[in-house]
């Protein structure tokens, strides 16, 4: 099963991303953790993306999806795999599609975690860090809702996304989770 999983802060991602992982014994491919691990273990790409994160800049794509290529050609990859965190253009999913595609190994689905912006504001607002201040919550889901918006159309034209309705106790959440990826896996 290989899984791309969007959510706007405050959805709940992480804590559905660890069950899905759990139930479904598929890698986590967050691309942070890949970026880091890619430049702490030195490899060619490593050093390229490592360039960039040590100026302070974003990493091209090109960068990001070798590091996913990389990735992916890990054993613990071959069960599948949750993408977080990437893609977040269109032009990074176009990219994730073609290399895939090379592989023979498209993505089983594309899951939205949904949650309507007042729930997400209380939720964020309600856990005191210094980057849940109300003006700060506010860009931060007007930068998500614009960077993710295409992609969640680009998903639906190509019949990849499932909408999870991200309000509810953990394990109601959960139960809608796994019953989308049961009818896809």
């Amino acid at each position: 099963m290989r899984i791309v999983f969007i959510g706007p802060p405050g959805a709940g991602k992480g804590t559905q991303a660890a069950k899905m992982i759990e139930t479904y014994q598929v890698a986590h491919l967050s691309t942070g953790d890949m970026l880091r691990a890619a430049r702490d273990a030195k490899t060619e790409v490593g050093a390229k993306a490592d360039r960039y994160m040590s100026a302070g800049e974003l990493v091209p794509d090109q960068i990001i999806i070798d590091i996913i290529a990389e990735r992916l050609a890990n054993p613990d990859c071959r069960k599948g795999y949750l993408l977080d965190g990437f893609p977040r253009t269109i032009a990074q999913a176009e990219a994730l599609d073609a290399m895939l595609a090379k592989k023979g190994a498209p993505l089983s689905v594309v899951l939205e975690l949904r949650v309507p912006e007042e729930a997400l504001f209380t939720r964020l607002s309600g856990r005191g860090r210094a980057d849940d201040a109300p003006d700060v919550i506010r860009r931060r889901l007007v930068a998500y809702r614009k960077q993710t918006e295409p992609l969640l159309a680009y998903y639906n034209q190509k019949g990849l996304l499932q909408t999870i309705d991200g309000l509810g106790t953990v394990e109601e959440i959960f139960d809608r989770v796994k019953t989308v990826l049961d009818r896809v896996g």
